[in-house]
């Protein structure tokens, strides 16, 4: 895709203007929303997009924005394989040129009559845009091509809360039994975390095993000990790899030493303090269960991490260690905001 026309945004304060968080990527949509015909809205780091399929399948993201008086086109309708704007009926094709003024339908159209596309691209059933010139690839689904797994998608979950805080919980196993107080711990109990290690390379961070008990640890509905590896693999995309033993052995033919449940967890920042998070979760066990079997608990668990979440101030993450109080077992929390103020990011951040 050739770079998209400059576009003068400087009256938009809440734009961001961060040089890391432009050139990253993020899910704007699931792939299967985005049908032909139809214009979806969405919002990224504070700019209003639309997102679009073209009849012979293609996406494309622009911005929700037409040139010639500034109408949303996320307000018109496609037409023949094109998007209309709602005020005069320009048309704008898969390209971005525009291809037809109503009310001048024999004069030539000027060159700089196009819509403003921004990069886009379709990977593990996610939409993907970048408002920049991407630094680094998308980060691929860890069980994209582990033999045995299937794959599902589960949200969006919309968070009123800062994409880094809803990251850093997601990373974070201490507050499974009081959070998830029947599912992932047990409040009365709750586990002892030994001390574990976060290692940081250029793929990002990876913690050594931390195990946890779980009365309802994944969706067989039974006790499990699970023991979790974290990912951090972009600063708003993680992972966890998820080891399950079943710990009744009246139940233990219900599973294997193999069974593993991995997710990741994807954050469409919308501005600083608003996100959207997309998960894509994979399971080597029970073939017998569905994606609708498997959402009910999904839903159930990010909604009590989205409710806790927003209730995090400063809304903002504060980068700077001595702004709130950390312990030992908060170390790959601790390794994630290092890396943040590392890589420069000034945008959702208290430094």
């Amino acid at each position: 895709m050739s770079d998209a026309p400059a576009l003068d945004t400087t009256a938009v304060s809440r734009l961001c203007d961060d040089p890391v968080m432009l050139d990253d990527w993020y899910p704007v949509a699931r792939s299967r929303e985005i049908v032909a015909g139809t214009i979806t809205p969405a919002t990224l780091l504070g700019r209003d997009l639309i997102v679009w399929r073209d009849a012979a399948g293609a996406v494309h993201v622009w911005d929700d924005l037409c040139i010639h008086r500034g109408a949303r086109l996320s307000k018109g309708w496609i037409k023949d394989d094109t998007v209309v704007c709602p005020y005069h009926g320009w048309r704008f094709d898969g390209q971005a040129r525009c291809v037809h003024i109503p009310v001048a339908p024999d004069q030539p159209i000027p060159p700089k009559a196009r819509a403003f596309p921004v990069r886009a691209q379709e990977q593990d059933g996610l939409v993907w845009a970048t408002l920049g010139k991407p630094a680094h690839p998308i980060p691929a689904f860890p069980a994209r091509d582990l033999p045995g797994f299937r794959i599902f998608h589960a949200g969006p979950y919309v968070y009123r809360a800062n994409g880094f805080r809803a990251v850093e919980n997601f990373v974070d196993a201490t507050h499974f039994p009081f959070v998830h107080s029947g599912l992932n711990g047990v409040p009365d109990a709750p586990d002892i975390i030994p001390d574990y290690d976060v290692t940081r390379s250029a793929d990002g961070l990876v913690s050594s095993e931390i195990s946890v008990f779980q009365p309802v640890g994944d969706f067989r509905k039974i006790p499990v000990q699970a023991g979790y590896t974290y990912y951090c693999l972009r600063p708003l995309v993680a992972a966890f790899s998820k080891r399950v033993r079943i710990v009744d052995p009246a139940q233990a033919h219900l599973g294997s030493p193999d069974d593993r449940f991995v997710t990741m967890f994807t954050v469409q920042p919308v501005d600083e303090v608003t996100s959207v998070a997309r998960v894509v979760f994979a399971i080597n066990f029970a073939p017998d269960l569905t994606e609708a079997d498997m959402l009910p608990r999904q839903d159930i668990v990010y909604n009590q991490d989205r409710d806790i979440v927003e209730t995090q101030r400063p809304e903002r993450i504060p980068v700077d260690l001595r702004a709130e109080m950390h312990h030992r077992s908060d170390r790959m929390g601790v390794a994630y905001r290092r890396w943040l103020r590392d890589l420069g990011i000034t945008y959702g951040v208290i430094a």
